[in-house]
């Protein structure tokens, strides 16, 4: 994929904090394993094993894990173009789920299409051991920082 030609500029330091393993993670990418491993000017590669917790009794990982993987990597994708204090949220986005998932590891490409001071459109294309297995697309708000609350 070819980064589109009119992105905001592109941040060196965001882009290799996402990459340091010795910063810690927390929350939903830190139980589901993800691991960011490639940052580039409008794209960004996220890995995740293959977990036996995340499968359902078919021996299949659920289309909720493959789904918040993308919008993971849907708004993560945005924040090396993004002003600090910036933050992406998730208007929508949707998922093709087109293999079923039961062992290896999965990863996610997430690829800007579009992005202005306000939105950004993101494509997903996700592949199982090299095969595809899901793509998304979804469009996030940029979000301007709040302003701090007066003393009362």
């Amino acid at each position: 994929m070819v980064p589109p030609p009119r992105l905001p500029p592109f941040d060196e330091e965001v882009a290799r904090r996402f990459l340091d393993t010795s910063v810690p993670t927390s929350g939903l990418p830190e139980f589901l394993g993800l691991r960011t491993v490639l940052v580039e000017p409008g794209r960004i590669c996220i890995e995740m094993p293959v977990d036996p917790k995340l499968l359902t009794r078919f021996g299949n990982m659920h289309g909720g894990v493959l789904s918040a993987l993308c919008d993971h990597a849907l708004g993560l994708v945005c924040y090396p173009h993004m002003q600090a204090g910036q933050w992406a949220a998730t208007t929508e986005f949707k998922v093709n789920l087109l293999a079923p998932v039961t062992s290896g590891t999965v990863t996610a490409e997430a690829q800007l299409i579009a992005m202005t001071r306000s939105t950004a459109v993101v494509r997903i294309d996700v592949t199982n051991d090299g095969r595809p297995c899901a793509v998304a697309q979804g469009t996030v708000l940029i979000m301007q920082p709040r302003p701090p609350k007066a003393a009362t």
